[in-house]
């Protein structure tokens, strides 16, 4: 039987992820369309966004944060090539984007003194070997794989090199320690659910000084600089953005940011989305059918909440079976309205993937479970 109950907002996507609960277009009404990002009340606007995202996520005085293009995956481009070189890199990988940024270190930059810790979806390779006497490239959460780092007492306080860190779906939902980090990038179109495009990249000092004193052997496109003449351009982190921002994600990023202050910030955000993450685990508790992909406890993400089906029918299809299964499952909660977009990302293994951040509400994803019973019962029986 169908359940009787829906969630009131269907929007599972892991990225771009729900809207706030209450959101509407209406609060794009005060957008500052067709004035000039330059303008007085355009830069005000930008740093506004800046001043409020700093507060929030508690980022030293001495850090720089800044709005910059081509959301997280241009943050950590424009950091990547910018700081890497100077020393030996360990790159880290334990899902699709980690591996990309494995990719680029060793295909793209093609750094000589390049270490790949990498492992399985589902696992994280061993922490301890990580040597802080080099630079350190990893993601915080894995947002196709729901695993995520437990803590930072494994990142060095007296490192040589500098820590890298793609958190774009880790901040603003789990403790993430900025000051044990030397770059940290992200995207509004995460935890505070807002529109896609620009990325936030925010550097330590230590971050800066290898600007200023380490040129890259490779040439630098117009979006990646962040230095002239030498001197670390200080301007583009106060509003000064290297190329034109949509004043109307800036209006969506500034209505998320003033909704997370509401819920009591950094601290409200993290009881949301670990809220969920409970939600999830006791219905996997009860269902024979399921269970999180992440095989440690202590590392499950509370924000992407990857599932992989551990029903012995499921082992005996074939290869090609699996993933057809799986996506079949999503389609029927896509056709029926309850659930959109929570098939896992092309590259991780056959299952469920369901956003867990702080812009879904329990009572939703409490709605959702009885219809994932409905549909795996369906396509099982097909």
């Amino acid at each position: 039987m169908k359940p009787s109950t829906r969630p009131a907002n269907p929007c599972f996507s892991s990225g771009p992820t729900a809207k706030r609960p209450g959101w509407s277009p209406g609060v794009l009404e005060g957008a500052l369309v067709g004035r000039s990002h330059r303008s007085k009340a355009g830069r005000a606007r930008i740093q506004e966004v800046i001043d409020r995202s700093r507060a929030l996520l508690g980022v030293p005085d001495d850090y720089y944060l800044g709005i910059v293009p081509a959301s997280d995956t241009g943050a950590m481009e424009m950091a990547m090539w910018s700081l890497l070189g100077a020393r030996g890199v360990d790159a880290l990988a334990w899902e699709s984007f980690g591996q990309g940024w494995v990719t680029d270190i060793t295909k793209q930059l093609k750094l000589s003194d390049a270490r790949v810790l990498a492992t399985d979806y589902g696992k994280l390779p061993d922490l301890a070997q990580v040597d802080w006497d080099r630079d350190v490239v990893f993601a915080w959460n894995g947002t196709t794989s729901g695993v995520r780092v437990p803590g930072a007492d494994w990142i060095a306080d007296d490192r040589r090199g500098l820590a890298l860190c793609d958190a774009t779906s880790a901040v603003f939902a789990m403790d993430v320690p900025i000051a044990k980090l030397d770059v940290v990038t992200y995207s509004w179109q995460k935890v505070l659910g807002g529109e896609a495009q620009h990325g936030v990249l925010i550097l330590s000092p230590r971050a800066v000084e290898r600007l200023e004193t380490y040129t890259p052997a490779w040439p630098l496109p117009k979006i990646f600089r962040m230095t002239k003449s030498g001197k670390f351009m200080e301007a583009i982190f106060h509003a000064d953005t290297i190329n034109t921002p949509s004043m109307l994600v800036v209006e969506d990023g500034l209505d998320g940011l003033k909704w997370a202050e509401g819920l009591g910030g950094l601290p409200g955000l993290i009881q949301r989305s670990e809220a969920n993450l409970a939600a999830v685990a006791a219905w996997v508790e009860r269902t024979p059918w399921v269970d999180f992909l992440a095989e440690d406890p202590a590392t499950r993400s509370c924000t992407s909440i990857c599932l992989k089906i551990i029903d012995p029918w499921f082992a005996e299809l074939s290869a090609e079976e699996r993933p057809a299964a799986a996506k079949k499952i999503a389609s029927l909660l896509e056709g029926e309205g309850v659930a959109y977009d929570v098939a896992p990302y092309r590259e991780a293994p056959p299952g469920i993937r369901i956003w867990g951040g702080a812009t879904v509400e329990r009572s939703d994803l409490e709605a959702l479970f009885p219809w994932l019973d409905w549909a795996y019962a369906e396509v099982k029986g097909s």
